[in-house]
């Protein structure tokens, strides 16, 4: 890939129908929503759900966006599976589908060391010929990457750069201060809190799953920030972090999001993880939606 990517890039929910299968029609649908908005994709990471999607399942949502998209916008797949044997397999057979790019969580349930993340991510990018993000999210993974660490990777060839969604500016700061001076090595951020922060520190792009409910209100941060007005990025943000407090006070993603996204009228279908909202709570979804989103 010779250039960056930038911008916006939905972290887009995997719509199910009435039995809980994949629905490609509604998928379309929802990729379409993120196109008009100026957003790429992200699929099959949190907020799509990869974690109660078989392999096969993962393939198919990938090849309904990446023909969907069709060139008019980046598409990144999550490929990240517990063993670095897994994570290639899935990698050689989502590459062929055409993505832009891949990303990897680190290996979960069992803690690793800083040199074994190291070999695991030079082994994957070395056995695949579609470029590599890591990507960090401690709080589900129970690894961490360290700045020093992504420092090391970054002169992997086939690395171009990080998620990060560990959910503080510390930890985005130390990825952003850790690339320094390497080219073609981008850092995308994954909370919906510092979008605007992120491209002022130097993010090239973020990932944002709150793009769901919100994609044009997302994307008016980067649209804004980068036609040069910082103070309009920076309101579009506090009207995004307001919704993100509001919401998450109610329930986490992904299934808050998706809940969103159903009563904003479309049919995206149930998270398929044993979440339930009692009536309660989707009231109060609802009141969300209609205060920042209608």
């Amino acid at each position: 890939m010779s250039q960056k990517i930038t911008g916006v890039l939905t972290a887009i929910v995997t719509c199910f129908d009435q039995e809980g299968a994949l629905n490609p029609t509604a998928q379309r649908e929802q990729i379409k929503r993120q196109l008009a908005a100026g957003n790429g994709i992200f699929c099959g990471g949190t907020n799509g759900e990869f974690f109660v999607l078989n392999e096969q399942e993962k393939i198919a949502v990938t090849e309904t966006c990446v023909d969907e998209v069709n060139g008019r916008a980046p598409v990144v797949a999550h490929i990240g599976e517990i063993s670095t044997r897994e994570t290639i397999r899935l990698g050689k057979q989502i590459a062929k589908l055409g993505v832009d790019a891949v990303s990897a969580i680190t290996p979960y349930f069992v803690p690793l060391r800083q040199e074994e993340l190291i070999y695991h991510y030079q082994t994957v990018a070395d056995a695949l010929d579609v470029p590599l993000f890591l990507y960090n999210i401690p709080a589900r993974t129970g690894n961490t990457l360290q700045p020093e660490t992504v420092r090391t990777l970054a002169s992997h060839p086939n690395i171009i750069g990080i998620k990060d969604s560990a959910g503080s500016y510390e930890s985005l700061s130390g990825f952003i201060k850790a690339a320094e001076g390497i080219d073609n090595f981008n850092v995308l951020n994954g909370p919906d809190s510092l979008i605007h922060q992120g491209f002022v520190d130097g993010c090239s792009a973020c990932i944002s799953g709150l793009a769901n409910a919100a994609p044009k209100e997302i994307n008016a941060i980067w649209a804004r920030f980068s036609a040069g007005d910082i103070d309009g990025s920076r309101a579009a943000q506090e009207n995004v972090t307001g919704l993100r407090t509001d919401l998450y006070s109610i329930g986490f993603s992904p299934a808050a999001v998706k809940k969103a996204v159903s009563l904003l009228g479309y049919d995206v279908g149930e998270s398929r993880y044993a979440v339930r909202f009692s009536a309660d709570e989707e009231q109060k979804i609802r009141q969300v939606v209609n205060q920042y989103l209608k």
